[in-house]
Parts: structure tokens; sequence; C-alpha cells
């Protein structure tokens, strides 16, 4: 496994599952659904995942909020669906802070927003934490 690119089969079956959401939903309906159809498509491949697992974020040992990922898969991955125009630096910071708070190593960012399917992929670097 190369040290710099981790999970990676893990992440092309769940980027596999959302081209065929993708495929089958069509572009620009709001998240959710395309979160849903993700939990059926996982489902059906096999993939262990969790929907709308609660995680605490702390400030100093104090509660402060909390962090509802869409989903994370394989316990190793945080995966968000979004509808937006385009993935922004934005949208890849917030999943960094995500990575943080879970704690887990790799990141998918999924629009839906387009015809065709837009991803990107974050790993957090030992460095970064």
């Amino acid at each position: 496994m190369n040290l710099n690119d981790p999970h990676r089969s893990e992440t092309e079956v769940i980027i596999g599952a959302a081209f065929e959401v993708a495929n089958v939903l069509g572009h620009g309906l709001l998240e959710k659904p395309y979160e849903n159809a993700m939990c059926v498509e996982l489902g059906a491949r096999n993939v262990p995942f969790e929907q709308q697992r609660r995680f605490d974020i702390l400030y100093k040992g104090v509660h402060v909020g909390l962090y509802i990922p869409d989903l994370i898969a394989y316990g190793l991955i945080v995966v968000e669906t979004k509808v937006v125009e385009a993935i922004t630096d934005q949208d890849l910071g917030q999943m960094l802070n995500y990575l943080r708070v879970t704690g887990l190593p790799v990141g998918l960012i999924l629009n839906f927003k387009r015809p065709r399917l837009e991803f990107r992929r974050v790993v957090m670097s030992e460095n970064i934490k």
C-alpha cells in the first residue's frame, strides 16, 4: 500500500457506487435522496457503512457541538454527498476538519449537481493533524 494513497481500493468501490447512483437518479435533486441511494447501493455491494453517525466536537475537552457525516464507509472513510455548483477549496477544508473530528484517514466528497458526477478524495496527512 502506498502511504500517500491509503484505502484507494475502498474509495474506488464507493466512487463506483456513486456513479451508479448518478446514472440511475440523474443530477440536480436535493442531497438527501443521493445519500439514501448511496446507502442502498453500498448495501448492494456489501460495503459496510453507517449513516448519520454522531461525533462530538470538543474544545479544550468541552463538548461544543456535533458533526454528523452523511456516511462512514468501511469504518474508515467519511462520505459527504453534495449538490453544489462545484467542489471548492472551502469544501476540501471542511472535509479536512471532518477528518480531524472523526479521526478517520480519508474523505470523499461526491457532487451530484452536474450531469457527470464530480468527486474529490481527501487524505489526512500526518503533518496536517
